[in-house]
C-alpha cells in the first residue's frame, strides 16, 4: 500500500460496508456500488487510499466479497475496529494488537457477560480476540452497560461498549473501535509522510459514530442511516458543517459527499452515456481501461449508444500489430478481437451480466510507454470470473494512448476457469 504512493494520498475514503458501501435492501443489481467502483478506479485508485471499516469479522468479510462486486481496499479494518490488515494478502498490524492488549482480559469479559441473561451471544464467527458480540433488547442497553461496566472496572479490565443496528451489542478492548482504528491509521500515515490531504468517513449505524469524531475528517451519513446514528448526530454534530446526512442511499451517498465537499471528481464513468464524450481530466491510461470494459459490458447487454463510431475509434487506437493474449494462451490481433465483438452485441441482453475493474494501476515504464495492471471481473447470473489483465500502452504528446498488447491470465480467485465463454 505505502510503496505505490510517492506522495500523500489525495483522498482517503474510510467506509463501513453493510448498508453503507453495500445496499442489501434496495439495490439487487448493485448499481450504486458499481458506480462507485468505476469512479474510484477511474479517478482515485492511482493516488488515493480506500479503507473498509466493518463490524464483520474477516471470515464474514471474505464471504461478502464473494457475494458482492467489492473493490479490493488498501486497508481492511474488521471486527468493529479491533483488527487492521493491509493489502491483497491482508497482512495483520501486530502493533495494533499490542495496543489493544492493554488492560484487556477476554476470559474475564466472557465470565462477566455470561452473568447477564439479557445478553445473547452472537455466532462464533463474530467472537474475536478483542471483541465479544451479543444481541440485546434496546430497552435493556442502558442498565446492562452501567452494571457490566462497574463489574469489569472492579476486575481491572478496560472495555468499550457499542450498540448498533437496533440490537447488536459489542464489548471491545478499550483501545478498539472504528474511530480509534482510524485515528491510529492517520497517525501511522503521518509518521510515514503520507497523511491524506482529505479523508472522508462514511457510515450508517451506531458503530460508525466514532468515525465522525476524528478531527479534520469529513463525514457522510448515508440517507438510509439508522436511528441510533441520527440521534447521535442530532445531539453531537448537527452544527458541524464537515458532516452531512446524504439524500442518496449507500454508495450513491458517498459519491454525493465527494461532490458536496469538493474532494475531487464525482462523475462516475457509469453515468456517461456517450463514451466519445468521456474524457478524463488526467493523463492516466487507467481511464482508457475502465472505459473500455464498461463499453464491453454495455455492448454485451445491448445498451451501447454510438456503437459503430466508438468501435472504429477503438480500433484506430490499437497498434496495427497489437496482440491480445487470451487466458487460454491463444493469441490474436487486437484489431481482430475488436471486430469479433460484433457478433456478441446484445447476447447478454436482459440477463444479470456485469463487468467491473479492480486495482487499476498504471506505471510509466519508459518515456511514452505505460503498463496498466488490473483485475477484470465478469459476472453472469451467480457465476463470477476474474482475469489478471496487463495492458501495454504507448503515447505521443497530444495524440492519446495506443493499445499495444493485452494479456490475461486466470486469477486465483476464479474457481471455474472456462476459456470458452471468455471473450476479452
Amino acid at each position: 500500500m505505502m510503496e505505490r504512493l510517492t506522495s500523500p494520498p489525495r483522498l482517503m475514503i474510510v467506509s463501513d460496508l453493510d448498508e453503507t458501501m453495500v445496499d442489501h435492501h434496495k439495490d439487487p443489481e448493485n448499481l450504486a456500488l458499481l458506480r462507485f467502483n468505476s469512479l474510484w478506479e477511474d479517478a482515485y485508485r492511482h493516488d488515493s487510499l480506500l479503507v473498509f471499516s466493518t463490524g464483520r469479522a474477516q471470515t464474514m468479510y471474505k464471504k461478502l466479497r464473494k457475494e458482492k462486486p467489492l473493490l479490493t481496499p488498501d486497508v481492511i479494518i474488521t471486527s468493529v475496529g479491533t483488527e487492521i490488515a493491509y493489502g491483497n494478502s491482508m497482512v495483520p498490524d501486530d502493533n495494533w494488537v499490542e495496543i489493544l492488549n492493554k488492560k484487556w482480559d477476554r476470559g474475564i469479559v466472557q465470565e462477566e457477560t455470561s452473568k447477564f441473561p439479557e445478553l445473547t451471544l452472537q455466532g462464533e464467527t463474530e467472537q474475536r480476540p478483542h471483541k465479544l458480540s451479543f444481541n440485546i433488547d434496546k430497552s435493556k442497553v442502558k442498565a446492562v452497560t452501567k452494571e457490566l461496566s462497574q463489574r469489569l472496572e472492579k476486575r481491572g479490565v478496560d472495555v468499550k461498549f457499542i450498540f448498533s443496528g437496533g440490537n447488536a451489542f459489542d464489548v471491545l478492548a478499550k483501545g478498539g473501535g472504528k474511530g480509534q482504528a482510524l485515528a491510529y491509521l492517520l497517525k501511522k500515515l503521518k509518521t510515514e509522510g503520507k497523511l491524506p490531504i482529505n479523508t472522508l468517513a462514511c457510515g450508517d449505524s451506531g458503530n460508525d459514530t466514532e468515525l465522525f469524531t476524528i478531527p479534520n475528517v469529513y463525514g457522510v451519513m448515508v440517507s438510509n442511516a439508522q436511528e441510533e446514528l441520527l440521534e447521535w448526530y442530532a445531539e453531537n454534530a448537527k452544527d458541524n458543517s464537515n458532516i452531512i446526512h446524504a439524500s442518496e442511499r449507500c454508495a450513491s451517498g458517498i459519491i454525493q459527499a465527494i461532490g458536496h465537499f469538493k474532494l475531487g471528481p464525482n462523475l462516475s464513468p457509469r453515468d456517461v452515456s456517450d463514451f466519445l464524450e468521456c474524457k478524463a481530466d488526467n493523463v492516466n491510461p487507467g481511464h482508457e481501461v475502465v472505459k473500455f470494459f464498461l463499453f464491453y459490458e454495455r455492448w454485451r447487454r445491448g445498451e451501447v449508444e454510438n456503437c459503430t463510431t466508438y468501435t472504429s475509434s477503438l480500433k484506430a487506437s490499437c497498434h496495427p500489430s497489437g496482440v491480445f493474449v487470451h487466458p487460454s494462451g491463444a493469441e490474436k490481433s487486437l484489431r481482430e478481437t475488436i471486430d469479433e465483438l460484433g457478433k456478441y452485441y446484445g447476447d447478454k441482453k436482459g440477463k444479470k451480466f456485469r463487468v467491473w475493474t479492480d486495482q487499476v494501476l498504471a506505471t510509466d515504464t519508459t518515456p511514452g510507454t505505460w503498463i496498466v495492471k488490473l483485475d477484470k471481473w465478469e459476472q453472469t447470473g451467480d457465476e463470477r470470473k476474474c482475469c489478471t489483465t496487463t495492458v501495454k500502452f504507448t503515447s505521443k504528446e497530444g495524440e492519446g494512448f495506443v493499445w499495444e498488447h493485452v494479456q490475461q491470465i486466470w486469477s486465483e480467485e476464479t474457481e471455474i476457469k472456462d476459456d470458452s465463454n471468455w471473450i476479452i
